[in-house]
């Protein structure tokens, strides 16, 4: 009994040595998107000397609960369960022999689907070591499918000015969630919107607002779709209708009497295109030579006032109406005549205006300073005295600049009477308005003496008395006819006033 009692221990331990030696290779995480195949590996390592396996099983665990997939019984043969008969397959044909050799079970997942996201285990059923198994995390992932569309075939501006959603971007059911941004130079905003769906995908809505205007037209708006790592982009290029925008050509502020060829142009900005354009002159009728040409309104030979006033300009589309205003006025004379048969625009008329002022001032300036040289040189032929030293006679009374005769000479020896000793006095010599000389020391001021006059400046100069001076002034002397006073005291010839 004691034998047989150590032999069953020692098959025992035998077993525990075996079954520590068997092992399940499987991958942790496997992953794969809807409608693609995947492959679930399962490898038996057996040991040595082998076990045998009995069976192998393939479960679905989700929630704690396990379904049986596929199974795989060296006398059976395979057996796949529904629902997934028609999706899964073990991949070695060996193990879909008659006598399979199950050391490789490895299952493929065809067509994957979102219910196919679990945990699945392989189990080894084996004898004598017992259950063998292991375990791999499925994950599947959904593809969004991202559109991009224009809310409406036609987007009107109306004058309201209201903002209205022009594209829609969506990411549906894609799992995981995608992140939508806008890409464009439109002013405007975006609105997302998050749906999860039953089957775990998400939505994703985006909506573009922008008010739309004849800015808006023909710009391009562009949905980026980040999912994953990648990025989907779709784009749409806005077509936004609007009313006309308006303008009158033509008046460049120059018509004037007589002028040929003019014309006015009212330029439309219209989508659709401007299919009626209506010329009127406001409060009256238009012109008799007036002559309406599409958008254009001719006016037929010369100009004259009859053309003056307002002229309006009305232009419609399927949108609406909107209206051109322009005041024309008429001048006898052209700002600056154009060449002949041409009219000259507004600004080379402001250009010629600018040049012809420069130019009429620099001849001013010019005109200016000759008449001021002839003026200065006419005064100096005129006065031939000397004015930047004012020089007035002490002896005569007259100015050097007068030219008037020089008076006698005083004789250097002068004769006294032989009965007077005493009184020494020279003999007059003066005529009218004379002068009496003085008892003086004449060979010393004999250089004074022989001068006519002395300076203002060298009369303040000196000291004078009574007897200084040779001649003296009378209290008015006479000035001849042939003489003319100055205001500064002095007197010219007429004869000099007037070369």
């Amino acid at each position: 009994m004691a034998v047989c009692v150590g032999i069953w221990a020692l098959l025992l331990v035998l077993q525990i040595q075996a079954g520590n030696g068997q092992t399940v290779q499987m991958d942790s995480i496997k992953s794969g998107f809807v409608g693609s195949q995947v492959e679930l590996k399962c490898i038996f390592s057996n040991s040595n000397p082998p076990v045998k396996i009995s069976q192998v099983t393939w479960q679905k665990l989700l929630n704690g609960t396990k379904q049986n997939v596929a199974i795989a019984n060296p006398a059976l043969g395979v057996s796949v369960l529904q629902p997934f008969k028609e999706r899964v397959s073990f991949k070695q044909a060996a193990v879909r022999q008659r006598m399979p050799l199950l050391e490789d079970t490895t299952i493929v997942f065809s067509n994957l689907q979102l219910s196919d996201e679990a945990a699945y285990i392989c189990e080894y059923t084996t004898f004598p070591a017992g259950n063998r198994e292991n375990m791999v995390n499925l994950t599947v992932f959904a593809r969004p499918m991202t559109r991009m569309t224009l809310t409406t075939p036609t987007i009107v501006a109306r004058a309201q000015k209201r903002k209205m959603t022009v594209a829609t971007c969506v990411s549906a059911n894609g799992k995981p969630p995608s992140a939508i941004k806008w890409e464009t130079r439109l002013k405007g905003e975006a609105t997302s919107q998050e749906i999860r769906n039953q089957n775990g995908t998400v939505t994703i809505r985006s909506n573009y607002v922008v008010v739309p205007s004849r800015e808006t037209h023909k710009q391009r708006l562009t949905c980026i779709v980040t999912y994953r790592t990648e990025k989907i982009t779709d784009s749409v290029v806005l077509n936004v209708q609007y009313e006309p925008e308006v303008k009158i050509e033509g008046f460049d502020g120059n018509w004037y009497l007589n002028r040929q060829n003019v014309q006015l142009n009212c330029r439309a900005d219209a989508n659709p295109p401007v299919t009626i354009y209506q010329w009127k002159l406001l409060n009256g009728s238009l012109p008799s030579n007036a002559e309406v040409k599409n958008n254009t309104l001719f006016f037929k030979g010369p100009v004259t006032y009859d053309l003056a006033g307002t002229y309006v300009c009305d232009a419609t589309n399927g949108i609406g109406t909107r209206t051109g205003i322009v005041d024309v006025n008429i001048t006898e004379f052209p700002n600056n005549p154009p060449p002949r048969g041409h009219g000259i625009p507004q600004e080379q008329h402001n250009t010629g205006a600018a040049i012809g002022g420069a130019v009429g001032g620099v001849a001013l300036l010019g005109v200016a300073a000759i008449l001021l040289f002839v003026f200065l040189r006419r005064r100096q032929r005129t006065f031939k005295g000397d004015y930047s030293t004012k020089k007035h006679v002490f002896g005569n009374g007259y100015s050097k600049a007068g030219g008037l005769p020089a008076h006698p000479p005083i004789p250097k020896n002068l004769q006294y009477p032989d009965d007077s000793d005493d009184e020494k006095k020279p003999a007059q010599i003066g005529s009218t308005g004379g002068f009496e000389a003085s008892e003086r020391n004449f060979d010393a001021e004999s250089e004074d003496l022989k001068r006519p006059y002395f300076t203002v400046d060298e009369g303040e100069s000196r000291e004078y008395d009574e007897r200084t001076l040779a001649f003296q002034y009378d209290p008015e002397p006479e000035i001849a006819d042939d003489m003319i006073s100055q205001t500064d005291g002095s007197v010219i010839s007429k004869k000099e006033w007037y070369v």
